[in-house]
């Protein structure tokens, strides 16, 4: 909490010793603390014990809180202010401070003019089952939850843990935030909670502007897992960037966000705004996997963006796996840079799946691979369902100029009378490679546009533009999916996803060998967690019947 001068001297000269006081008799730290606060409590109380709570968080924010000591809030009931945990105070990973709740539920944190609870230039925090609300200011200008490293010198503050939290009325749910490369958090973890109702995005890290040739990024080995964030509606006043986002990583190495949810977010964006909000993405960032997780339902106010998940501008090394998109106002899965800097590289999206994607912007397609500088990405074992929306009909697959060694294989991609794959003017198979995919036409005539020019069977795409060759023969093929739910199955919820799921025996073997033929790794399990064959089924399922 905030401290003063005298009380850091004090705290540093606090030793209890043991036996004599010779120079050779070990000294130990105070045992450490837990303090508690109730409505029912008293500021001149101890705090030490229920029964002795201090009353209000102006009273615990007067209070030094040292490694392992603990700050219990009362479950149940709700307390005005803001919680800082600044510099001098917690600081050790193996010694965590803990802020939570004692007795029945959860207690609340109200904040009207700043944060709920502040991290600021420390580390060696654990935030457990709280509820932590703003308005005013806070919804305004600050993070529910906020981690703030601009410390000089680049120090680097390991371990905050978030568990069991839920945060609304903020600007941010939960922001980690640094202010130069190499100087914010590390061994982040944020688990079970639920970040909805704030204005500009539920969880966000950023840093410093990436500079591709120096990389650098702020914030590593940041962990979130079975995180809600939902109903950020968006800034209809930011017109100048994106707003109504779910889960954004940005400056970051070594990430994971897996088993977690963004949904109904965006719904307030700007019409006017550059750039559009996102279910869950990252950029400036490397190392970044996003797996198991489910977007649907985002939307945005202008005429971009509003994907379920991206890998965005100076993302590397990166890998979107075994998610769910669906009934998003853009595309299922995007990619994208707006600099030509060679930063945006080496990254896979595979066994993904994307239904009734692109509500009101079908021409972005169920996945979009664009930018003016992005190489080296695997597309591999996805299925693409693109239906007539209530905009209009749209390509499974757009692939924009900018490009250099994509490969997309081993995909069902499925339209609903329009072209299944859009491409731009002077995309060679140097450029963009398609192999080994399925595509079906639900109605309609089936085709590709190609270069500006549409191409009405897969054999005279094949001859006149090289793709769809692998090895010297002809792969690809037209065959019906037959998924369970119908030619062109609608999901409305995740438990719809088995919709998805090819029940007869064409798609079986119909994949091309990954490993053997490119030294692909395809992996082990399809997005069911049944495992693949050799070689494969097309698309991220499994078939069910294989007869």
């Amino acid at each position: 909490m905030h401290r003063t001068a005298a009380m850091t001297t004090l705290a540093a000269a606090i030793i209890l010793a043991a036996g004599s006081g010779c120079a050779d008799t070990p000294h130990y730290a105070p045992a450490p603390a837990t303090y508690y606060v109730s409505p029912g409590g008293n500021d001149r109380n101890s705090g030490t014990s229920p029964g002795e709570a201090w009353r209000t968080l102006r009273r615990a924010e007067g209070t030094v809180l040292h490694p392992g000591n603990k700050l219990m809030l009362e479950g149940g009931a709700r307390f005005a202010g803001t919680l800082t945990v600044g510099k001098g105070e917690a600081g050790d990973a193996d010694r965590p401070v803990v802020i939570g709740s004692y007795g029945t539920g959860r207690a609340t944190v109200a904040a009207t003019d700043g944060p709920g609870i502040s991290v600021h230039d420390t580390a060696g925090v654990e935030i457990r089952n709280l509820a932590v609300t703003g308005r005013n200011g806070s919804y305004l200008r600050e993070g529910g939850i906020n981690l703030y490293n601009d410390l000089p010198g680049g120090n680097t503050l390991d371990h905050v843990a978030v568990s069991g939290v839920e945060v609304s009325g903020f600007r941010a749910g939960i922001a980690i935030g640094g202010t130069r490369g190499g100087a914010g958090f590390e061994n982040v973890s944020v688990s079970r909670s639920k970040l909805h109702d704030n204005k500009d995005v539920g969880l966000l890290a950023y840093g410093p502007d990436f500079d591709a040739g120096h990389p650098s990024y702020a914030h590593s080995h940041i962990r979130i897992a079975d995180v809600a964030a939902y109903h950020n509606t968006g800034d209809p006043a930011s017109t100048t960037t994106h707003s109504g986002n779910g889960i954004v990583l940005g400056s970051v190495r070594d990430a994971t966000v897996r088993d977690s949810r963004a949904h109904d977010n965006g719904t307030r964006a700007a019409a006017e705004a550059p750039a559009g909000p996102v279910g869950i993405w990252a950029y400036d960032s490397t190392g970044v996997l996003l797996e198991h997780n489910s977007s649907y339902r985002n939307h945005t106010g202008s005429r971009v963006d509003g994907a379920g998940f991206g890998l965005d501008s100076n993302v590397s090394d990166s890998t979107i796996q075994y998610n769910l998109a669906f009934q998003n106002d853009g595309p299922g899965y995007y990619t994208y840079t707006n600099k030509r800097n060679g930063a945006h590289r080496d990254n896979t999206i595979r066994y993904n799946i994307s239904a009734d994607d692109g509500r009101k912007l079908p021409a972005k397609g169920s996945l979009a691979v664009y930018g003016i500088d992005v190489r080296s990405l695997h597309v591999y074992q996805n299925t693409l369902v693109m239906p007539h929306s209530p905009k209009g009909r749209g390509p499974a697959i757009v692939l924009r100029a900018g490009l250099s060694h994509v490969t997309v294989r081993n995909n069902i991609l499925v339209a609903d009378d329009a072209p299944l794959v859009l491409a731009a003017k002077g995309l060679t198979p140097r450029n963009v490679l398609l192999q080994g995919n399925n595509y079906s036409t639900v109605s309609g005539s089936w085709s590709v546009d190609w270069a500006g020019r549409t191409y009405a069977s897969l054999a005279a795409w094949r001859t006149a533009t090289g793709q769809e060759r692998a090895g010297g023969k002809p792969s690809g093929t037209t065959t019906d999916p037959c998924f369970a739910g119908g030619a062109l199955p609608r999901i409305r919820s995740t438990e719809d996803a088995p919709l998805i799921i090819p029940d007869c025996a064409a798609p079986v073997g119909a994949g091309l060998d990954l490993h053997a033929l490119f030294g692909t790794d395809p992996g082990t399990v399809d997005y069911f967690g049944r495992t693949t064959g050799t070689p494969p089924s097309v698309g991220a399922a499994v078939p069910s019947v294989k007869d």
